[in-house]
């Protein structure tokens, strides 16, 4: 089902409705780029670890656009054996609400929006029929300036009690504007319309009015066809002035929730405590979070709690294909090819069925890059290699259970692209930390080629080279006591440098001590030099209101082929109650870790999640 934004307030209750029923959704989204700065291959390092893979995406692919996201969701009919799905193509655009609103900056990609246009993308109904969001921030912010100026207007508040200061080059407006209201309250006409006038004219007539006419006149501002602002007075009895202000507030609050729009889909799926099915997802949950959640945090471990908080099951089938006992059996894991090998022996493919309502998808014609489609067929792929391991049962189960064994030991691993020895992203704990004595750092001019480093290491048989910039490189040995060798040779070199894998972390471990040590020194010098002030002080109370309205923001990269043809799919990849059960607002930042761990026990209960260890199959440790 597609949905722009002239049919997402009809269409929501069905949202709603199917995450209600849903035994688990798969998700997919398309963005207008992949990275602001390095090439893909430098932005993905094979020798990168988490946090520096973390840093890498936040700072290179945070400023791209989520414009299309995939929602489907998958039902099981124990009745009839068969799996009902309900699909959304959702397209997104941060059209401002108001003149108050966020004016979102972001970025594209000339290859990315030339790739998905080839692919018959269509971008007049992102930009002109995406739907709206906000993030939280920018909900709270609307909320409180939309209470502040219900306040200040007629008949919110206490009238004024004193005459209001007119500047001098503003008496003769305002004394007009008196003349006006006076002959319009002698007549018998029921209202008056002002002409258009500045913002700060506008609160001078309000101010004044107020103090000038506290009762019998209702004042508001509407807006001309022609956008223009302009104050409409009328004439009301207390109680009347009273109900318009009312309706006037919940217009107001109806048009502040369909700002945030989009976000409410968000809300009512991490809402829900459901199992999320994303194929090479790590951007695709990057991107979900800092759009329509908040700006995503500096350190990765408060990401990890951030994320387990909005999603608290995530399920990456890339990393599933790529895990025993797939990976014997799967040689390409890009998720078309993926889609094709798991409806051959010795999967079966899953019976499906869309709702009624909702249009069926034809995996033969390959819709791809369009994120609804996606999202269905990575949910179809997760469905066959879960019922691949019930299979493997004695007795076999037909269909297994989202919160099966069978499937525990993938949860909350998020696939890390083109790392060579870590092949997730742990959420719920911490990450894989390989010996790595085989590895070597090198630093070089940055004229040298890959073949200047083939050649400087000839001698050492087969290498792997992992580029990490213009002038250094990791280059993975196939003997790890060759390391001290090839260390030795480059004592006496002038133009380049070898140092071991240990060497190279100890040395960024001590430049971050002393930066951070620096920093420290540097503030404690800043307090000492302080002036002693009266009363309590807080010196870092002035520097933590930092602004939580960051701009938002992948799609595939048409250059990519092969096996990693689609390594980066996870990129590319009427009126509702303002308040109701799926679009509760999410818990906000790090003041909810204890809920969270609350709501992990709460999804455990009735056994539906074993405590104990996977018996099948486990992640291994190593690649």
């Amino acid at each position: 089902m597609e949905i722009i934004r002239s049919n997402f307030k009809i269409n929501l209750h069905k949202v709603y409705q199917a995450i209600e029923e849903a035994d688990f959704f798969a998700i997919d989204g398309e963005f207008s780029g992949i990275s602001d700065g390095p090439s893909v291959t430098a932005l993905t390092s094979g020798f990168d670890t988490p946090e520096e893979r973390y840093q890498k995406l936040k700072k290179h692919s945070m400023d791209f656009l989520l414009f299309q996201f995939g929602l489907c969701t998958f039902k099981y009919d124990h009745i009839d054996s068969k799996h009902i799905t309900k699909s959304f193509n959702f397209y997104v655009f941060p059209k401002p609400f108001s003149r108050s609103s966020p004016d979102v900056k972001f970025v594209c990609q000339s290859s990315s929006i030339d790739f998905l246009a080839s692919q018959g993308f269509d971008f007049n109904k992102v930009f002109c029929s995406g739907i709206p969001y906000l993030n939280q921030e920018e909900e709270r912010q609307l909320r409180e300036q939309l209470d502040e100026k219900r306040a200040q207007a007629n008949g919110a508040g206490a009238p004024t009690k004193c005459p209001v200061t007119i500047p001098e080059d503003q008496r003769k407006f305002i004394d007009q504007v008196i003349e006006k209201i006076e002959d319009f309250l002698q007549n018998e006409e029921k209202s008056l319309d002002l002409e258009p006038c500045t913002g700060f004219q506008r609160k001078l007539i309000y101010q004044t009015l107020s103090w000038k006419y506290p009762k019998g006149i209702h004042v508001e501002t509407l807006e001309t066809e022609k956008k223009e602002r302009h104050i409409v007075i009328s004439k009301v009895d207390e109680e009347e002035r009273k109900r318009r202000e009312q309706e006037k507030y919940a217009k107001e609050q109806e048009e502040l929730n369909d700002a945030v729009g989009f976000s409410r889909v968000i809300h009512a799926i991490a809402n829900s405590g459901k199992l999320v099915v994303g194929h090479n997802m790590l951007l695709d949950v990057m991107h979900t979070i800092h759009q329509f959640y908040c700006p995503l945090p500096a350190d990765l471990n408060e990401f990890k709690e951030m994320t387990t908080c909005v999603f608290p099951r995530l399920l990456d089938t890339k990393l599933m294909a790529s895990t025993q006992p797939f990976k014997d059996i799967i040689n390409n894991t890009s998720l078309a090819e993926l889609e094709k090998r798991l409806k051959e022996t010795p999967f079966d493919p899953p019976k499906v069925e869309s709702a009624e309502g909702f249009p069926s998808y034809d995996t033969a014609s390959e819709q791809l890059h369009e994120a609804g489609y996606d999202a269905y067929i990575t949910g179809l792929c997760f469905l066959s290699m879960a019922n691949y391991l019930g299979s493997l049962l004695g007795p076999p189960k037909v269909c297994v259970s989202t919160r099966s064994k069978l499937i525990e030991p993938f949860f909350n691993k998020l696939f890390l692209m083109r790392v060579m020895d870590i092949p997730y992203l742990n959420l719920e704990g911490p990450d894989l930390q390989p010996k790595r004595d085989h590895v070597l750092h090198v630093t070089f001019p940055k004229e040298w080629k890959t073949s200047d480093l083939y050649q400087l290491f000839s001698a050492f048989g087969n290498i792997q080279i992992s580029w990490i910039d213009d002038t250094s490189a990791f280059v993975s040995l196939s003997q790890p006591e060759q390391v001290q060798i090839a260390v030795n040779t480059s004592k006496y070199a002038e133009s380049y440098r070898i140092q071991t894998y240990a060497e190279y972390v100890g040395r960024k471990r001590e430049d971050k001590q002393v930066k951070r040590k620096w920093t420290e020194d540097s503030w404690k010098e800043v307090d000492r030099k302080q002036p002693n002030m009266p009363g309590p002080r807080s010196h870092t109370n002035s520097f933590t209101a930092t602004g939580m309205i960051g701009k938002r923001n992948l799609s595939p990269d048409p250059g990519e082929s092969g096996s990693e043809d689609r390594e980066l799919e996870g990129i590319s990849d009427s009126e509702l109650e303002q308040i109701d059960s799926c679009a509760d607002p999410l818990p906000e930042g790090r003041k909810k870790a204890k809920k969270l761990k609350r709501m992990k026990k709460e999804l455990s209960l009735a056994g539906t999640v074993a405590d104990g260890p996977a018996v099948l199959f486990e992640v291994p440790d190593t690649w």
